[in-house]
């Protein structure tokens, strides 16, 4: 009999933990801010260019629609099946860059859309999720190889080379600099070498200097970031707006509705520069408690990173924190004039379709890592830790 007793698995229940309510607020807070700041910034233009102020509120109001079904998609289906489909995923990613190349529309002299009639599709959305789900997958299969060269550090590098060659030629200079960043952050959280992230910089750096200088509009938009006033008429022209819309706003803004900016000042108002638009009509007030949610959303990803029960999903809510703040935090220091211009929205609160989607289904994502229970290996590996340990207890 206690032969037996000794034999059997003891059993745990390991259920799954509630939904993180502070980073469902932090997401919905974004998107109420996004949806207000859309219209009273766009309606002036859409009115004049569509006979309709409307026409942005209600695009966003259906790829909202939409989104939220991603985000429930996100949050309910177990987000391991993205580990089986990894390889995959990265292939589709890198062929629509190449694809987008070749057959993408042309606008304000970029080619990163695919137009499906009245839609448009970025793949540089789905290449995120790719390779984040790629350095997730990669760096708990290798985690004891990697401090080594050659396998811990060169592929993930390689596979984020070739897509940042890719986006350059569109070229799309701001998304490449995001998934540079994620991907070295990311090795670095896993353990890599500093020495191998440096020299990977130092490598960087001429590149980056010949980018600069041997591209006429970049150099200007460098030029521009030192001398604002110079280029005022120019390449400029948006950050100039935007300082002058925020400094107008003051503490608690000029009221909804009442921005001068929308007058036809600031192009792209309620897109890349919509939080010039927050900060005319909110104030200060508006751009911190749009900073405060970004905050939350980070702090409860990275929380739901530490706390994952398996090592897969810790990656890959790190990667998916890390893009969220990197492109927030490069959004917001262009509007405010600390770095110089890139073309980069400012996730769930800029007007976008696939990439408001694509966020979505990432949060959605961060929610599922937060409450999923443990995989059946990690269940067994519980099991057979407890058991051992009564085991050893009734040996004592």
């Amino acid at each position: 009999m206690e032969r037996s007793v000794e034999k059997q698995a003891p059993r745990i229940d390991v259920p799954e933990r509630p939904l993180d309510l502070w980073l469902l607020v932090a997401i919905l807070g974004l998107l109420v801010i996004g949806s207000i700041e859309v219209f009273s910034s766009s309606a002036v233009y859409a009115l004049k260019k569509h006979g309709d102020s409307f026409f942005f509120l209600k695009r966003q109001a259906a790829w909202m629609f939409l989104g939220m079904g991603a985000l429930a998609v996100g949050a309910v289906s177990d987000y391991r099946w993205l580990r089986r489909w990894t390889y995959p995923l990265l292939l589709l990613s890198l062929v629509m860059l190449v694809g987008v190349l070749v057959f993408g529309a042309t606008i304000n002299g970029a080619k990163r859309w695919f137009m499906i009639g009245p839609l448009s599709f970025q793949p540089v959305e789905l290449a995120k999720l790719s390779l984040i789900c790629y350095l997730a997958y990669s760096l708990s299969k290798k985690h004891d190889k990697l401090k080594t060269f050659s396998v811990g550090f060169v592929p993930h590098l390689l596979v984020c080379a070739i897509m940042m060659g890719l986006l350059l030629k569109q070229p799309d200079l701001g998304s490449s600099i995001i998934l540079a960043a994620t991907t070295m952050t990311l090795l670095f959280v896993a353990g890599t070498k500093i020495s191998y992230l440096l020299l990977a910089v130092l490598a960087a750096a001429p590149l980056a200097y010949a980018m600069i200088i041997g591209t006429p509009w970049r150099l200007q938009r460098f030029m521009a970031y030192f001398n604002p006033e110079a280029y005022k008429q120019g390449v400029a022209y948006q950050i100039v707006q935007a300082q002058i819309g925020i400094g107008s706003g003051g503490t608690t803004g000029t009221g909804l509705g009442l921005g001068r900016q929308q007058l036809g000042y600031m192009p792209e108002g309620h897109s890349d520069f919509i939080m010039s638009s927050i900060g005319e009509e909110m104030g200060f007030v508006g751009i911190a408690l749009v900073l405060v949610l970004f905050s939350l959303l980070i702090w409860r990803g990275i929380r739901a990173a530490l706390s994952s029960r398996d090592s897969f999903g810790s990656y890959l809510a790190f990667g998916i924190s890390l893009g969220f703040a990197y492109q927030a935090l490069i959004n917001t220091g262009v509007v405010l004039g600390i770095l110089p211009a890139k073309g980069l929205t400012l996730p769930f609160v800029s007007y976008g379709g696939s990439s408001l989607m694509v966020s979505m289904y990432l949060a959605g994502l961060l929610l599922n890592i937060g409450q999923a229970k443990p995989s059946r290996s990690k269940k067994r590996e519980l099991i057979n830790a407890v058991g051992g340990t009564r085991r050893r207890k009734r040996a004592i």
